[in-house]
C-alpha cells in the first residue's frame, strides 16, 4: 500500500533573528546573530549574562490585554506563531473538518516564566495570592490546548517532551498522524520561552552555557575549536502540514514534503550522549530508511550542533557513520550559530531553515566558525551562506535524556 504523502504548506516562525517567514530567511541567509546580553532580568551574580532573546514580538498583534495577562510568553508565541502559519497557508478553520484538524506541539520546559513569578508571590503574600490561572499557564501542554482553541482544531491534540528533541519529534508525530490517517491537517511545531532566572542559573551551574560574555555574538560557534557551550534563545515555529490530496484540492501552497521521520533513546546518560553516537545515528538512519532513500542522496544537513564539546564531536562522528565517504560532501550547518538553542522549539525552526533551503536553494551558514577542531571536520558551511540546489535535506534533533531524532525534508515534485 503506498503511504500518505504529507506536505508542508504554511509557516509561522517567532526567533531572536525576526519574526515572520520572511525576516526569519533573510537573516538566515545573511549571517545575523540574535544573541545579545540579557534585558529581561539584572545577571549580577550569573556566569553567563548572554541569551538569545526575542525582540520584536508584539503580543497586542495577537491577544488582548486580558489574554496576555493570562497566557505564559511559551504559550503566546505558540498561538502567534499558529496564527501565523494558518495565514500563510490560507486556511480557514472555519471550512475544515475540525476533527481531522489536529495539534502536535513540543516544548522542553513550558511555563517557566509563569512559574518563578508565581513562587515569588508565595513566598512574600502567601497561598493566597496565588493566581488561579497558574496552573492553566505554566502545564507545558497549554500550548497544544490553545492552539486547538484558537484554530478550533478538534483533532489529535498532544504535546511532546523531549527536552531539545521536543520539535522534531512533534513534527515527526504529526506526520505519522497524517499518514496512517487519523488527521487531513496538522498544526506542529514547538515553542519555548524560558530565559529566565531560575532557568540560567540551573544552565550555569551545569556549566553548559557560553561565557563569552564581552563578545555575544560570537559566542555561538557550533563546531569550532574554541566553543565553550549553548547560548539559551526562545521563540517558536509552526508549521501547518497536510495530506498532499487535501492540499491540492485547495489549490495549496507547497513548500516541501516531509518524507522521513527516525527517534532513538541512548539508554546511557541523562545529559550526555553516547560516546559511540549510536543513538543519533540510528535516528539519522531510520528517518533515511523511512524515506526511502539512499544517506548519500542528502544535499544538506541543519545540524543539532550546540556549540558544546560533547554534541558537536559526537554529532560529527554519527553523521560520518551515516554517510561514510561520502560525508564530507553533504552540507552541514548549525543555525544556532544564529538563533541561539531555542530548547524545545529549536527543531522547528530549523525545519524551517531546511525549507528555506529547498525553496531558495541557499544553504544558511554555521557563523563564527574560525578554528577548525580535528574531531569535527566536515563541511559546516563556514560563515557565509552558499547558493546550492537542495532536494533532500535532514533535520537532528538531541536531547537531555538521550532523545534522538531526525526528519527528512524533500523538494516537493
Amino acid at each position: 500500500m503506498n503511504k500518505r504523502r504529507v506536505v508542508v504548506t504554511g509557516i509561522g516562525v517567532i526567533s531572536p533573528i525576526g519574526t515572520g517567514r520572511e525576516k526569519f530567511f533573510k537573516s538566515l541567509k545573511e549571517g545575523v546573530s540574535g544573541v545579545g546580553h540579557i534585558t529581561r532580568f539584572d545577571t549580577e551574580g550569573f556566569d553567563t549574562k548572554i541569551a538569545a532573546e526575542v525582540k520584536d514580538f508584539d503580543p497586542s498583534g495577537y491577544f488582548d490585554r486580558k489574554e496576555c495577562r493570562r497566557m505564559d510568553r511559551f504559550s503566546q508565541y505558540a498561538i502567534a506563531a499558529s496564527k501565523m502559519a494558518a495565514e500563510d497557508s490560507n486556511i480557514n478553520p472555519e471550512s475544515l473538518d475540525s476533527s481531522r484538524f489536529g495539534v502536535c506541539i513540543g516544548s522542553g520546559i513550558g511555563g517557566m516564566e509563569t512559574m518563578e513569578a508565581q513562587y515569588d508571590i508565595l513566598r512574600e503574600k502567601g497561598p493566597g495570592r496565588v493566581s488561579p490561572f497558574m496552573i492553566p499557564m505554566m502545564i507545558s501542554n497549554i500550548a497544544a490546548g490553545n492552539i486547538s482553541i484558537a484554530l478550533n482544531a478538534k483533532g489529535p491534540s498532544i504535546t511532546v517532551v523531549t527536552a531539545c528533541a521536543s520539535a522534531t519529534n512533534a513534527i515527526g508525530e504529526a506526520f505519522k498522524i497524517i499518514q496512517r490517517g487519523d488527521a487531513e491537517i496538522m498544526v506542529t511545531g514547538g515553542t519555548e520561552a524560558s530565559i529566565t532566572p531560575l532557568s540560567l542559573a540551573g544552565f550555569c551551574s551545569m556549566k553548559a552555557l557560553s561565557t563569552r560574555n564581552d563578545d555575544p555574538k560570537a559566542a555561538s560557534r557550533p563546531f569550532d575549536k574554541d566553543r565553550d557551550g549553548f547560548v539559551m534563545g526562545e521563540g517558536a515555529g509552526m508549521l501547518i502540514i497536510e495530506e498532499l490530496e487535501h492540499a491540492l484540492k485547495r489549490g495549496a501552497v507547497i513548500y516541501g514534503e516531509i518524507a522521513g521521520y527516525g527517534a532513538t533513546g541512548d539508554a546511557y546518560h541523562i545529559t550526555a550522549p553516547a560516546p559511540d553516537a549510536d543513538g543519533a545515528y540510528r535516528a539519522m538512519l531510520m528517518a533515511v530508511n523511512d524515506a526511502g532513500i539512499n544517506a548519500c542522496e542528502l544535499d544538506y544537513i541543519n545540524a543539532h550542533g550546540t556549540s558544546t564539546d560533547l554534541n558537536d564531536k559526537l554529532e560529527t562522528l554519527a553523521i560520518k557513520r551515516l554517510l561514510g565517504e561520502e560525508a564530507k560532501k553533504v552540507a552541514v550547518s548549525s543555525t544556532k550559530s544564529m538563533t541561539g538553542h531555542l530548547l524545545g522549539a529549536a527543531g522547528a525552526i530549523e525545519a524551517i531553515a531546511c525549507l528555506m533551503a529547498i525553496n531558495e536553494g541557499v544553504i544558511p551558514p554555521t557563523i563564527n566558525y574560525t578554528t577548525p577542531d580535528e574531531e569535527c571536520d566536515l563541511d559546516y558551511v563556514p560563515n557565509k551562506a552558499v547558493n546550492r540546489k537542495v532536494d533532500w535535506a535532514m533535520s537532528n534533533s538531541l536531547g537531555f535524556g538521550g532523545h534522538n531524532a531526525s526528519i527528512i525534508l524533500k523538494k516537493y515534485q
